[in-house]
C-alpha cells in the first residue's frame, strides 16, 4: 500500500462513507482500515483527511497515540513482550532484549523477511504469568530469556513447513 492503489483507495472510501455520519467516526474508520490493511500509512491518512475534513495532523496524532495502530506493515508474527509492572519486575526487559538480539531488530521494527515484528505491550492482563509474551494472540507464560531462541525457532519451523 506504499503507493495507494485505486482498489485500495476505493475500499478506504467505502469504509469512510459507511461511518462518516457517526458522532465520532475517526476511531471506527481507522480501526476498520487497520483491520483490513494491517497499517495506516500517511497516504491513507491523507485520503481519510480529505474524505471527512479532519486535518491530517489530527489523524496522525490518533494513529501514533494508540499502540494498536501502526504506520508500517507488521510481520506475519507479532511478538509482543509485556513491560507492565508485574512483568517488568520479573525480568521482561531481558526477554525483550533477547528477542531483539535473536531477530536483529529493535521494538517497533520488523525483520527484513517480513516474518517477525517486535512490539512492547504495556499490560496483557496476565500478571500471574509474568513475564508474559504474546505472539498473534497466543500467550507464552513465565518466559525466560533462554526460551526466546526456541520460541523463534518454533515459528520459523512452522513457516518452513508451510512452504
Amino acid at each position: 500500500m506504499a503507493h495507494l492503489q485505486p482498489q485500495s483507495a476505493k475500499r478506504i472510501a467505502e469504509i469512510v462513507y459507511r461511518h462518516k455520519d457517526e458522532p465520532t467516526p475517526l476511531m471506527v474508520i481507522l480501526s476498520e482500515i487497520q483491520g483490513e490493511f494491517g497499517y495506516i500509512p500517511l497516504e491513507v491518512q491523507e485520503l481519510v483527511s480529505s474524505l471527512i475534513d479532519v486535518p491530517v495532523s489530527e489523524i496522525y496524532g490518533v494513529v501514533t497515540f494508540y499502540s494498536f495502530f501502526s504506520l508500517a506493515p507488521k510481520g506475519k508474527y507479532v511478538i509482543g513482550v509485556c513491560l507492565g509492572t508485574a512483568c517488568y519486575v520479573k525480568n521482561s526487559q531481558a526477554v525483550l532484549d533477547k528477542f531483539g538480539e535473536i531477530l536483529g531488530i529493535e521494538p517497533g521494527q520488523s525483520t527484513d523477511d517480513g516474518l517477525f515484528t517486535l512490539d512492547i505491550l504495556r499490560c496483557v492482563g496476565a500478571c500471574a504469568l509474568a513475564p508474559a509474551v504474546s505472539i498473534n494472540g497466543k500467550v507464552y507464560p513465565m518466559v525466560d530469556p533462554s526460551q526466546c531462541e526456541s520460541i523463534v525457532r518454533e515459528y520459523r519451523t512452522k513457516e518452513a513447513s508451510n512452504q
